[in-house]
């Protein structure tokens, strides 16, 4: 017995010593290669973690040393939810302090935004979460197939929730963001001012801005007025008319889900989440088009759009850090 404790003592003495976990000030939270690139070009993000469960597209989440890190999910619901939860309960990392920033691209309305503008949620609404019959076998007068769970027809309260419908976000975080970036200057291009100027509304034509406007998300890469306008019903009748969507994207929901199972469980703080997304295309037709020939078309937004998500994250996560003593104990009053 004595020889085995002895042996036993050795192993322990000889095995390396667990590293401390990485704590993170703030933490990016992208989709897709594109969205991530300019974080790894711009940064000098020289720490690299392996992480288990993370996308193999995107095994690693890459650190700087100020505090700053970065991941990728890959994209839609299944990628996202599964991502962001392997990260929020890696061991690899203390993210009790952390803020987070999910900043991505996304499809804007013309009636409240453009591409290459920056918007800034409050409410993060879950557009497909519900019951929905073919726009062909509809009844007479209703507006569209979409309708709430266990609901009649569409406009109808739902009548039992899966509980991932909307997220409501911290909404002195939401300000202080806007607050810090919306003097950033927002990229643009001539591709993109060429095709908003097919748009009549006022906000489509406008130069790209950083704003405050609720986000959509769901699976299905939609496209067209008509699921727009429904959309905007449904954004309302979810939030008791709290909500406007603005954009829409399609992992949003998923990664707020598996952050929120995180917080419960005390991994991380659901009030430190931001989620900022830019437009890189309108989601509906302009005028003298059709859905299908705005969804084909080359709408010059993209550039724009990846360059902005870095750039306004990149200028709030930076605050954040530079004023750590302030933020450690959560969002500033002023």
């Amino acid at each position: 017995m004595t020889r085995i404790l002895a042996l036993a003592a050795f192993a322990l003495a000889a095995a390396p010593a667990l590293a401390e976990p990485i704590a993170p000030k703030v933490m990016v939270i992208t989709m897709f290669g594109g969205e991530a690139k300019p974080w790894h070009e711009g940064r000098k993000l020289e720490t690299r973690v392996a992480v288990p469960g993370l996308s193999a597209e995107a095994p690693e989440v890459a650190c700087d040393g100020a505090g700053l890190c970065v991941m990728t999910t890959s994209m839609g619901y299944a990628n996202a939810a599964s991502s962001t939860a392997a990260l929020a309960l890696s061991a690899a990392f203390d993210l009790r302090e952390t803020y987070f920033i999910i900043a991505g691209i996304a499809g804007v309305d013309p009636a409240d935004g453009t591409t290459g503008g920056a918007y800034w949620a409050e409410h993060v609404v879950d557009g497909w979460l519900r019951h929905d019959i073919d726009p062909r076998q509809i009844p007479a007068g209703w507006p569209s197939g979409a309708v709430a769970l266990g609901a009649a027809a569409p406009g109808d309260r739902p009548g039992w929730r899966a509980g991932t419908e909307v997220f409501d976000l911290n909404p002195a975080l939401a300000a202080k963001a806007l607050a810090l970036t919306e003097k950033v200057e927002l990229a643009d291009s001539d591709a993109a001012k060429a095709y908003r100027a097919k748009y009549a509304e006022p906000a489509a034509k406008a130069a790209p801005s950083v704003k405050i406007c609720d986000t959509v998300s769901g699976d299905t890469y939609w496209h067209g007025g008509l699921i727009g306008s429904a959309l905007q019903g449904w954004t309302w009748l979810m939030t008791d008319g709290a909500a406007n969507y603005c954009t829409t994207q399609m992992e949003d929901n998923a990664t707020l889900t598996a952050l929120s199972r995180a917080a419960a469980a005390g991994r991380l703080d659901l009030d430190r989440v931001a989620v900022l997304r830019t437009a890189s295309n309108f989601d509906r037709e302009a005028p003298g088009m059709t859905a299908a020939e705005s969804l084909a078309a080359e709408s010059g937004g993209f550039g724009p759009a990846t360059t902005n998500a870095y750039r306004v994250a990149g200028a709030f996560a930076d605050a954040i850090i530079a004023d750590w003593d302030v933020w450690r104990a959560g969002v500033p009053a002023n």
